[in-house]
């Protein structure tokens, strides 16, 4: 599986276009592109890889992973797939617009389909297996690929930090203990995608991350 990171928006987030090359199915994550150039940044790439894009899969409804969501589902033809947990976050999206002053226009968003622990996701010959790991928000979700070695993590656990706890939902002892349980328990190898800033591995954030 290719994971292709752009990092979009004035919040620094990284969104992934997770894409097999023989299929050229994908999967888009946490489409936060609040501009026209990375919403064309985005629609290039993946129009030049002639991808077909099966499902946008959301980490959590904050405001900076999911502006451009339906957007691109309406571009594509993708459903929008995230937690039921969040679906408050969701439909105050225009509220966290006007609370971050952030020039955009945007809808409530309501996902098409909803998705929990345990469930999985085939892309290519690949499964994506559905975490839910509750502390940033309520309905916070990891996607790990274990064909790649691979955890899109959202912003549950960044490298060397983890995810604020003060927006709405927000509880630290569950987030840091979805990250005990659900996290540290993946192979040593499994590379960390965060939702913001550079990659890591779950030994190195066993090893060195402060907070846990």
């Amino acid at each position: 599986m290719n994971a292709t990171m752009m990092t979009v928006n004035p919040f620094g987030e990284n969104l992934y276009i997770l894409w097999d090359e023989i299929s050229h199915e994908a999967v888009v994550v946490d489409p936060g592109m609040m501009r026209d150039s990375e919403r064309e940044m985005v629609t290039k790439f993946i129009d030049e890889h002639k991808l077909i894009v099966k499902h946008i899969l959301l980490t959590h409804l904050h405001i900076d992973h999911i502006t451009s969501a339906r957007w691109l589902a309406d571009e594509t033809g993708a459903d929008v797939c995230g937690s039921s947990l969040d679906a408050p976050l969701g439909q105050e999206l225009p509220d966290q617009v006007a609370h971050f002053r952030i020039n955009v226009e945007v809808d409530p968003l309501t996902v098409d389909r909803n998705l929990a622990d345990g469930d999985t996701l085939q892309v290519g010959d690949e499964m994506i297996q559905v975490l839910h790991v509750p502390g940033h928000s309520p309905g916070g979700l990891a996607f790990y690929l274990p064909q790649s070695a691979l955890l899109i993590s959202g912003d549950t656990i960044f490298n060397g930090s983890v995810g604020r706890t003060d927006l709405w939902g927000g509880d630290m002892a569950q987030l840091l203990n979805s990250i005990r349980e659900k996290i540290y328990t993946l192979p040593d190898e499994t590379v960390i995608a965060s939702g913001h800033g550079p990659t890591t591995t779950v030994a190195d954030e066993k090893r060195f991350n402060p907070f846990l």
